[in-house]
């Protein structure tokens, strides 16, 4: 595990590596193709009056005769000061190898500025600045760019710049067709960048959504407000955020920049975990976080010349506070953090190289707002390239930790194995044990529910004939009344009486007359067909036939044949032939409430009745429902 471990460190770091040169030959070869066009432009040599006082126009600076003009740098640089600034240059022609040309001032920040060029007798003036509105400039361009006129003649052109920022002036000529083809590789190139720092924002954000790790949102609100700052410093936020602001645009830098610096802060601490390893470096870095959100606020409201030096003086001891802390942290064997203090330095040397270049102690040939581009490009880069070895690194920690927690349980179930295995012993035993008494139990409970179900069917079955007695009839007829309410259907009942029973009795013998109860019993219930029909003694020589589902006229022919089959078999007993005859009372009805089951055997009993009354040997048999 351990070698493992190492090898991976050491690809890592072969990785940043290679990353890191990877990142940096694309910028060069990027800066060489986007800056490199001497064939299709030049940089004048510029010329800037030196003069007691500032006249506004052309015409006030050719009325001073005590007016000197120097050769100075292109680009030049006039540091922070708010007293306009002349810069001449002469132009063989005003067409650059006879094509249409143009004049760029590429610095979008300058607050006025006016250009004058003269061609003997003809002066054609340009006004220009950030302090009128985006859409009032001819060319609508990020920075400023002026229309020579379309001639080979000789030109002298003259600018006046005023600006409360620093006065910096890069002059460029550019052929108008070389320029189109240059500003459209650069604003491809600046379209990915953006779009590059907008997919790192978006992507940490849903981070912190899903991991709510505050570390992810930091860095989130830092990779946003760098890009806005930016975007202002390269006249994109002007021209595409807020055309209409002339207040925000002079206080934008400013503010953004203190915003990206307030979140730089918070990321940093956050990322390093300086409150695990310094008390006092966490107070530093609160401090200074608070120091950058005043400062955030109050940038809206100081003259930007102020909030801008605040800034830089805060922003130098940002550098030395984060990347000295970074420094500390990896020599104290936190690896991370050697990584971070290399992703960092580039942007904080490019932002601090841009700083001095706009100060005037430094002249650069690149522009500081593409030196801040292309450190903030490397920054974001490797940046993302760190958070994804710290992910690694969770990761790899977390199956570390899972390792470890199945050693554990594996030695926790070795330990418990043998105690398991005897208390299955003893558990075998004791189901043994519990399963010879528990089929004793049951043996003794089936032979018990045997007994009872015998007992229960010797409770419902009369002796004599074999056939229900009045128990079992008195709970079908109240089922089979709840079915009928139920599905809504017909049902029937039928009282039989055997006729003259008692004569028989008296002429043959109560023996005799078991017999003949028998005979009738066996016939009635041979005669049911249906399984769900059931024949009932109901008392002495008395019947009742439960009939479901049936009308009154099927159930009055079914009693019939019974009648009749009865009347033509007659009982035989000891040779002796005993003619039987019966009347019977059938009543049929859907049963619609209650008891009123108990209503319709009471009908069926007044038709047995009736058919005694009109001479037995009968059946009446009616469809008139109970109320």
């Amino acid at each position: 595990m351990q070698l493992f471990a190492s090898t991976k460190l050491v690809t890592e770091k072969w990785l940043f590596i290679l990353t890191s040169l990877l990142v940096v030959a694309v910028l060069i070869v990027i800066t060489r193709s986007a800056l490199d066009d001497t064939q299709h432009s030049f940089s004048p040599d510029l010329r800037a009056a030196v003069a007691g006082t500032s006249p506004g126009t052309l015409t006030e600076l050719e009325a001073q005769t005590n007016t000197d003009w120097h050769p100075v740098t292109n680009p030049i640089s006039f540091g922070y000061s708010d007293k306009a600034h002349w810069v001449r240059f002469s132009l063989a022609s005003a067409s650059l190898d006879s094509q249409p040309s143009y004049i760029e001032i590429d610095y979008p920040l300058l607050d006025n500025i006016d250009l004058w060029v003269v061609q003997g007798e003809a002066q054609h003036h340009f006004s220009a600045g950030d302090n009128e509105p985006f859409n009032q400039r001819e060319l609508r361009y990020n920075s400023f760019l002026f229309a020579l006129p379309e001639n080979d003649w000789p030109a002298e052109v003259f600018v006046r710049v005023q600006s409360s920022s620093v006065v910096k002036l890069p002059v460029k000529v550019w052929q108008r067709q070389a320029f189109s083809e240059y500003t459209a590789n650069t604003n491809l190139i600046m379209g990915l960048f953006f779009g590059l720092l907008l997919a790192i924002g978006l992507s940490n954000l849903f981070f912190f959504f899903t991991t709510r790790n505050l570390t992810f949102l930091f860095y989130t609100g830092y990779v946003l407000c760098l890009g806005l700052t930016l975007a202002s410093l390269h006249g994109f936020g002007y021209k595409y955020l807020w055309p209409n602001q002339v207040w925000f645009q002079s206080q934008a830098v400013g503010f953004l920049a203190s915003a990206t610096l307030f979140f730089a802060v918070i990321f940093s601490g956050s990322l390093l975990e300086v409150r695990q390893h310094s008390p006092f470096f966490t107070k530093c870095f609160r401090a200074l976080a608070l120091s950058f959100l005043v400062l955030t606020v109050s940038a809206l409201l100081l003259d930007y010349a102020i909030s801008i030096k605040v800034f830089l003086m805060l922003l130098t001891i940002t550098v030395i506070l984060i990347m000295g802390v970074a420094i500390w942290f990896a020599v104290r064997r936190i690896s991370i953090a050697g990584y971070y203090a290399l992703a960092w330095s580039a942007l904080l040397i490019s932002a601090l190289s841009a700083s001095l270049d706009n100060l005037g102690v430094l002249n650069i040939s690149i522009p500081s707002q593409v030196l801040l581009v292309y450190g903030a490009t490397i920054e974001a880069l490797m940046l993302s390239f760190i958070l994804a070895m710290s992910y690694s690194r969770q990761r790899d920690q977390m199956m570390q930790a899972k390792e470890q927690a199945l050693d554990q349980e594996r030695e926790s179930v070795s330990a418990k194995q043998e105690l398991i295995e005897l208390q299955r012993r003893t558990q075998d035993e004791l189901e043994y044990k519990v399963q010879e008494r528990t089929l004793e139990l049951e043996i003794a409970l089936r032979e018990l529910s045997d007994a009872n179900r015998e007992l229960e069917k010797l409770n419902t079955i009369d002796p004599l004939t074999g056939i229900r007695n009045r128990r079992h009839f008195d709970k079908r007829l109240q089922a089979e009344g709840r079915r009928s309410r139920r599905e809504q259907t017909p049902l029937a009942l039928a009282m039989i009486d055997i006729d003259h029973f008692k004569q028989i009795n008296d002429q043959y013998g109560h023996s005799v007359g078991d017999t003949c109860i028998r005979h009738v019993a066996q016939m009635l219930h041979s005669l049911l067909k249906r399984p769900s029909d059931d024949v009932c003694r109901y008392g002495g020589e008395e019947f009742a036939i439960i009939l479901p589902n049936t009308e009154t006229e099927g159930a009055g022919q079914l009693v019939e044949s019974i009648r009749q089959q009865l009347a033509e078999t007659p009982c035989i007993i000891d040779n002796e032939s005993i003619s039987l005859t019966l009347s019977g009372g059938v009543a049929s009805a859907i049963i619609s409430h209650e008891d009123a089951e108990t209503e319709l055997l009471k009908l069926a009993d007044e038709r047995l009745y009736a058919a005694k009354q009109a001479g037995r040997n009968r059946v009446v048999a009616t469809s008139v429902k109970p109320h």
